[in-house]
């Protein structure tokens, strides 16, 4: 009797959805104390994830829950930075999203 590997899931930082982590989009705080979305998933860093929709990165943004996520205070710029990053991380998913 073999048993399946089983899936690792994740929980959006916004929305508290829970679902498989190939469906959401990690941002992650390297061991450097850079914050950038990871494209890939495997960054080493602490991380947190959000669906791919940017209703939520803009609710995660308004609500100010990256900070705490990635224990880390943003600041405007970095903000800004990422919310390109993710969109062009939502926009490659859409593409090909066997793509991770």
């Amino acid at each position: 009797m073999t048993h399946g590997r089983k899936t690792p899931e994740r929980t959006c930082i916004a929305c508290r959805t829970t679902s498989d982590k190939r469906t959401f989009v990690r941002i992650a705080r390297t061991p450097e104390g850079y914050v950038l979305v990871d494209a890939t998933g495997r960054m080493n860093g602490r991380g947190a994830y959000l669906c791919a929709r940017q209703s939520c990165m803009d609710e995660a943004v308004s609500r100010r829950r990256l900070d705490p996520a990635l224990r880390v205070q943003l600041k405007d710029d970095d903000i800004d930075r990422l919310r390109r990053e993710f969109a062009s991380a939502i926009s490659a998913c859409e593409v090909s999203p066997q793509g991770r």
